[in-house]
């Protein structure tokens, strides 16, 4: 059964704001709040698996979702919070991030 939103209008995007994110080990504020948002996506680019939560701080033992190496995450829809996360160790990498408004 394919997903239906009844008010497709409010979720059309015609900007994306591309952002990449430095591997780290300590938390780090993906995206800010923002009441325009109609989506957003992370790419794990790193070795190291990548801990994201749905607030402006994230702890390995406190997160929403964890993405290994090369996983990909959309943004649930309607959420306008900040997105925070990090890394389980340094390493090189980074994380693509895209928000549309």
């Amino acid at each position: 059964m394919p997903l239906n939103s009844p008010n497709q209008e409010n979720t059309k995007s015609i900007k994306v704001t591309a952002t990449s994110i430095t591997a780290s080990p300590t938390s780090v504020v993906f995206l800010k709040a923002n009441q325009n948002r109609k989506g957003a996506t992370i790419w794990n680019e790193c070795p190291n698996t990548l801990y994201i939560d749905l607030a402006d701080k994230v702890a390995l033992n406190a997160f929403s979702t964890k993405l290994t190496s090369g996983s990909y995450y959309e943004l649930p829809f309607g959420y306008v919070g900040a997105i925070a996360g990090m890394w389980e160790a340094a390493g090189d990498g980074f994380a693509l991030v895209r928000e549309f408004v």
